[in-house]
């Protein structure tokens, strides 16, 4: 199934809980600055008839696409975002680069026999997507073949998120399913854990193994209420029990963007400066 001639952009619009996560709708307004350059438009998709596409228009989508149900696997909705991508003919499709977002976005790739980048911080209006290589020490331009859709994740935090309220879109349903789904949910069960919302913290205050002892870890608690801010961790704190594993910052953990990141008993490892 493959393509070369197409028009407008699609984004997957991820959502939790009937709601758009915050890098998808940083995507939609970085897609939509694009598009609009050309003289197109952006086409989202969300799943779940509930899901708040409202959120995706006033972020700059002109269609917004609502089909399946939010808790679909990943492997189902790659298949039905395929479907879509080849019945509206995008020439990109873009996600944000969750876990999710990171399993669809080369299964549908490979659909197409196009091209696909992960971790994407910088689009061009030709085509040029700018990403990190090698833990996060490079950062490399890279243009893709001419099959399309273009497929990218975006890296959280990496474009501004632009709503404006009074932009009006269209809102249709589309009845799509996947077929020879290998794995189905028969049970959700959902680990009881503090709500840590750090990709979207303007303030965050991290410690690591440098700050000792739990009893030490606690201070940053503490400057992190003061400022109003939110508590991130590296690995090795996490790893001595300190705080939980959602205050994880870095290669295997958040990926953030805040105004002031303050540092406390961190040596600067690569692994966790790349989430930054």
């Amino acid at each position: 199934m493959k393509y070369t001639d197409g028009k407008n952009i699609m984004v997957y619009a991820q959502s939790a809980d009937g709601a758009p996560v915050g890098a998808a709708l940083e995507t939609v307004s970085k897609a939509a600055e694009l598009a609009k350059a050309d003289g197109e438009e952006v086409i989202a998709v969300v799943f779940g008839k509930d899901t708040d596409a409202k959120s995706v228009i006033a972020a700059g989508a002109s269609r917004v696409l609502r089909t399946g149900e939010e808790g679909l696997q990943a492997a189902e909705k790659a298949q039905i975002i395929g479907k879509l991508a080849e019945k509206y003919q995008p020439k990109a499709l873009y996600m944000a680069g969750t876990p999710e977002g990171k399993m669809i976005a080369p299964a549908v790739s490979a659909v197409f026999e196009s091209g696909c980048v992960t971790d994407v911080t910088g689009i061009t209006s030709d085509g040029v997507y700018t990403a990190f290589s090698y833990n996060g020490n490079v950062l490399n331009d890279m243009k893709m073949g001419e099959n399309l859709p273009h497929v990218a994740t975006v890296r959280s935090g990496s474009f501004a998120k632009n709503l404006d309220e009074s932009r009006s879109g269209e809102v249709a349903d589309e009845d799509v399913t996947a077929e020879d789904v290998r794995t189905k949910v028969v049970e959700t069960v959902k680990e009881i854990a503090e709500s840590v919302n750090l990709e979207e913290a303007q303030v965050i205050v991290s410690g690591g193994r440098g700050m000792g002892s739990k009893e030490n870890f606690a201070l940053v608690e503490q400057l992190a209420e003061v400022l109003g801010g939110v508590v991130g961790a590296t690995r090795p704190a996490i790893e001595e029990g300190w705080v939980s594993r959602a205050h994880q910052v870095g290669q295997s953990g958040k990926i953030v963007a805040p105004k002031l990141y303050i540092a406390c008993g961190i040596s600067g490892a690569t692994q966790h400066v790349s989430g930054m």
